[in-house]
């Protein structure tokens, strides 16, 4: 999928998710809000944590496939494939976007 068709937020998200924590945690508000596997991180500085810890443990590539509108948001398929259980796996990523930043994400299989 051209990850131009995603809107501007969502495009950097996935873009950052391949470089470091600090360069995604700029694509979220103050206090947003990131729930995966079981857990909720609030703020930044949790974001930035949760997906620093995560690039520690795995080695992983996300290829966004799908995008749909959902109520208050958007919601995008994306292959994941890594060294992680259960690889390789299709998860969606439940975006809801505020003032150009991700407000909340939500990550299920």
């Amino acid at each position: 999928m051209n990850e131009s068709i995603l809107p501007d937020p969502i495009a950097a998200y996935f873009a950052a998710d391949r470089q470091n924590p600090d360069s995604l945690a700029r694509c979220f508000t103050a206090q947003a809000v990131v729930k995966d596997e079981g857990r909720t991180y609030t703020g930044r500085d949790a974001i930035k944590a949760w997906k620093a810890e995560s690039a520690a443990r795995y080695t992983y590539t996300s290829e966004p496939f799908a995008v749909a509108p959902e109520e208050g948001g958007h919601v995008v398929s994306s292959h994941v494939v890594g060294n992680f259980p259960g690889s390789p796996v299709d998860l969606r990523y439940h975006f809801r976007l505020e003032r150009g930043l991700i407000a909340q994400l939500e990550i299920t299989a």
